[in-house]
């Protein structure tokens, strides 16, 4: 016959009684080992979304600016703007320095003067804002597509200690938000009449904005979770008053 559950637990032996406190103590280990692995992935996350390199000193640890690159149509104005309303910092399209600078717009310049003009221009209008920048105040400014591609230029941000952060997408993805925006908006792109030549330029900068301190990847998501994303990954403050005046829209 067999006893009751209640018989043979109280006729447990002592050797039984520490096997049991083996596979609880054991029990206990795996857990704490579990809750280790957790603590340590969500690290790496962190550390992939930083292209697998931490912020060097002195090439990216600036805490009152952030600059955005990457191609068209990566959402580096939307994203930027989203960001500065997330901390109360002031938002910059470069380009729109630019074209208040020098008097007319980023198309006219390349149509009456060439891309070497606007490049000078560019470099120009990037020297000025990293020069107001080391006299205090917070900035997010959005480059244009082909700014972070000129070593001059990169070299400046570089200087500055300023982190720059690349904004990515699938090439395809890219070219549709393109393509809308031109439709919306009722502009014309000569980039957009071909969709390879619009693919190579992409793979070719590419290999550039992957030097960026940071890479976001954007591509499904919305507009403020990839805010969001930056301004955790790089711990940015957000302040409680904007005192500075002048933002650029």
């Amino acid at each position: 016959m067999v006893k009751s559950t209640s018989e043979n637990a109280q006729k447990s032996s002592p050797i039984a009684t520490k096997r049991k406190a083996a596979h609880l103590k054991k029990r206990s280990a795996k857990k704490a080992g579990a809750r280790k692995r957790v603590g340590v992935r969500s690290t790496a996350l962190r550390e992939k979304a930083l292209c697998g390199k931490a912020l060097a000193p002195g090439a990216g640890t600036s805490g009152n600016a952030v600059f955005l690159v990457g191609f068209m149509g990566a959402g580096k104005s939307s994203v930027g703007r989203a960001l500065g309303q997330r901390l109360n910092w002031l938002f910059e399209d470069l380009d729109d320095r630019i074209a208040f600078r020098e008097g007319r717009t980023v198309a006219e310049i390349f149509r009456d003067n060439g891309e070497p003009e606007f490049r000078r221009a560019e470099h120009a209008a990037l020297k000025q804002v990293l020069q107001e920048l080391r006299g205090g105040g917070t900035r997010i400014v959005a480059l244009g597509g082909g700014a972070f591609v000129q070593s001059g230029n990169a070299a400046l941000l570089k200087a500055g200690g300023v982190p720059t952060v690349f904004l990515d997408a699938p090439v395809d993805e890219l070219w549709q938000r393109c393509c809308k925006q031109a439709s919306e908006s009722g502009t014309e792109r000569p980039l957009l009449s071909s969709r390879d030549r619009f693919g190579e330029l992409h793979a070719t900068r590419r290999r550039t904005y992957l030097k960026a301190a940071l890479k976001i990847e954007t591509g499904g998501r919305t507009v403020d979770a990839i805010a969001a994303e930056i301004a955790d990954v790089l711990g940015l403050k957000k302040i409680a008053l904007r005192t500075e005046q002048g933002e650029v829209e």
